[in-house]
């Protein structure tokens, strides 16, 4: 078993802990021995049973309802877990909300706006605050993105171009908090049996046709697992991962070849 965050002090800080990438991600830092301190924005039910399988891995869990738009709400809630575990060792960004696939033509000026403003400065409200206790920890930032900022796929650039964003904000941060110890890293997340893209699939926005478009773009030909994301991001985070910083790795099954 893994147990790369066992000896470090603090805790991990997750966002969007209810959601399947999410939930997947505090699961493995759990697992590898770190406590985890998660956000969510609506789903009560999802985070309470989180923070119960957390505890059974024998892991202190702590669940936050958090809008991450609320720079100042976002701000005191990195404060409230550096005081209550004394240290953050990892920041991973995993929040996102439902995004619908449409071609850019048809998404209002207003629309992308408002998927700027959660994606983008939703990262930017967290990870802000958050710099002062990493640089303390010497730790490590993972921003959970999109393969589709490596080979854009039709009708995802609602989606895509705020993640874009996103990853130029990392790199920027690679740039200029390496000297202090911090590394910051992006996993891309190809097509999933859970996640965003089980969501488009339940919402019949990608049907049966699409579907094995997707699966024929795709070198091993499958779809992949939010476990899957989980693992790349826990290996980005760990000191296994030392001296890689500015970096993304696409799990996408080859999509991005």
């Amino acid at each position: 078993m893994v147990t790369d965050f066992a000896g470090l002090a603090g805790a991990a800080i997750v966002s969007g802990g209810s959601g399947g990438i999410g939930r997947a991600i505090c699961l493995a830092l759990a697992r590898a021995g770190s406590a985890v301190a998660f956000t969510y924005r609506s789903n009560d039910e999802a985070a309470g049973r989180l923070t119960a399988e957390l505890s059974e891995h024998g892991q202190t869990g702590t669940a936050t309802r958090l809008d991450l738009g609320d720079a100042a709400a976002t701000a005191a809630f990195v404060e409230e877990v550096a005081d209550r575990f004394g240290a953050v060792h990892t920041l991973v960004h995993a929040a996102g909300p439902h995004v619908p696939m449409t071609h850019l033509s048809r998404v209002t000026p207003a629309v992308m706006r408002e998927q700027v403003e959660q994606d983008l400065l939703g990262f930017y409200n967290l990870i802000h605050p958050t710099l002062p206790h990493l640089r303390h920890s010497k730790g490590s930032v993972v921003a959970v993105t999109t393969a589709a900022t490596t080979r854009y796929p039709k009708r995802d650039g609602l989606s895509s171009v705020p993640k874009a964003g996103m990853e130029a904000l990392a790199w920027a941060l690679a740039a200029e908090e390496g000297r202090f110890g911090v590394r910051v890293n992006c996993v891309g997340p190809g097509m999933l049996t859970d996640g965003m893209a089980s969501r488009l699939i339940a919402s019949r926005e990608l049907d049966e046709v699409a579907l094995d478009v997707a699966r024929a773009n795709i070198p091993l030909g499958r779809f992949g697992t939010a476990e899957d994301i989980a693992q790349a991001v826990l290996f980005l985070a760990s000191h296994r991962a030392g001296f890689i910083s500015g970096q993304k790795i696409d799990v996408d099954g080859g999509y991005g070849v």
